[in-house]
């Protein structure tokens, strides 16, 4: 049974009022809102451990042990052999930024490098710059625009024995759809490529096993799953071993620490490791941090399902409205709850700044995804209205939004 009262009780944020109203957060796919005990955990590390690393002093130790539990539990969440296959970093976009640039000592000029257009930008440009650099070969993979999911036909078509990276989104910012890794993995494994997956937007929506999807690549984002701004890496040993990084002399060679350059957000790790121990908790589950993750995150797909359900039904009784992305409740299991939307007439940021004065934040334009709103020719149109759930949103929210955009409309 998921009970909202107590989740949403955790949030502060969500107490917030606008015109006399709660303000409803639907812009989540930009970033979740935090619990309490994220922000506590970095309160009192900075309070109580604010220390470098490797230092012989109690506060550097306790530093460095909430560091390597960090590691830990993220390999936890990830379904990670060991918390050597994690590095955290500023974020997912220079994460990827500075593994671009050390697979580029892999990539020789002739190799070919693949990206999708249903993919944010972060994995897109930094591959792009890579293929250009390196004098590779940049190869698109398109999507099928009636319900926006990725053409594996077309994969197919894309891949060779040049092709040395694939890289791939697990879950789309833009419209929610969920890509099957472990067929792309698969693929492109037999041609001998790399897989580097973004799983920024699933991760706070459903369970992640690299192991099982036999990605050589993963990233996401703490910020995204009710944490700080934190990236976080993960990689197969063996390749991160033999990959060279990008660092300073006197920095451990082993990984993960010599892909975690200069001194890191320590603060921001504390509060990555008590998201992951928030997440861990929501269930009430016995047993080891994965399996209480995995049952927790089995809960939060079960009630988002209901809710973006609920809020696809009602949107297609708005007049005028087109929802980009799938809509057949048989195929929820395919997408996340993150749902856009045109109104005919109505400038997507005209919707979103009447819903944001009656305090409901949704998102508008291209969220970086710029091939799809090119590939769904809406970029010059001003791209889409975006609402993003998350597990403490409510149906009663759902309505508020739904009520609105039907006084917005009939006005």
């Amino acid at each position: 049974m998921f009970d909202i009262s107590p989740i949403r009780k955790q949030f502060p944020s969500l107490s917030q009022t606008q015109n006399g109203k709660p303000v409803v957060y639907f812009d989540n796919p930009g970033g979740t809102q935090v619990p309490q005990t994220v922000i506590d955990a970095m309160v009192r590390y900075l309070q109580r451990d604010n220390a470098n690393h490797g230092g012989a002093f109690p506060t550097s130790r306790r530093s460095d042990a909430m560091l390597e539990e960090a590691h830990q539990a993220m390999a936890d969440m990830l379904g990670a052999a060991s918390r050597n296959e994690v590095a955290f970093g500023a974020n997912m976009t220079t994460h990827t930024m500075g593994l671009s640039r050390a697979l580029a000592h892999w990539v020789k000029p002739g190799y070919e490098v693949i990206v999708t257009r249903l993919d944010h930008d972060a994995n897109v440009s930094p591959w792009m710059l890579l293929a250009r650099d390196a004098g590779a070969t940049l190869r698109w993979v398109d999507f099928h625009p009636e319900d926006c999911t990725l053409n594996l036909d077309d994969m197919e078509r894309q891949l060779s024995k040049k092709t040395k990276i694939v890289a791939c989104g697990l879950a789309s910012n833009a419209v929610g759809t969920i890509n099957d890794v472990e067929m792309i993995s698969r693929m492109a494994h037999a041609y001998g490529a790399l897989v580097f997956v973004d799983a920024v937007q699933y991760a706070p929506h459903g369970p992640i096993d690299v192991q099982a999807m036999d990605c050589d690549f993963l990233m996401c984002s703490a910020y995204k799953f009710f944490g700080p701004h934190e990236g976080v890496l993960y990689g197969k040993f063996d390749l991160l071993d033999r990959l060279p990084a990008y660092k300073v002399r006197p920095a451990d060679n082993r990984p993960p620490h010599k892909f975690e350059t200069g001194t890191q957000n320590h603060e921001g790790i504390a509060g990555t490791l008590a998201a992951v121990e928030y997440l861990a908790s929501l269930s009430g589950a016995k047993g080891t941090r994965r399996e209480r993750i995995l049952a927790s995150m089995a809960m939060i797909q079960d009630y988002e399902r209901s809710l973006v359900a609920h809020l696809i039904r009602g949107l297609q009784q708005i007049k005028g409205l087109r929802i980009y992305g799938i809509t057949d409740p048989n195929r929820f299991d395919q997408r996340v709850p993150t749902v856009a939307f045109r109104i005919e007439g109505f400038p997507p940021r005209r919707i979103a700044e009447a819903l944001g004065e009656r305090g409901i934040f949704v998102w508008d334009g291209n969220y970086y995804a710029l091939a799809v709103t090119e590939r769904l020719e809406v970029e010059d149109k001003g791209g889409m209205v975006r609402v993003g759930l998350a597990h403490y949103n409510t149906m009663e929210e759902v309505d508020r939004l739904l009520q609105e955009l039907h006084r917005l409309t009939n006005s």
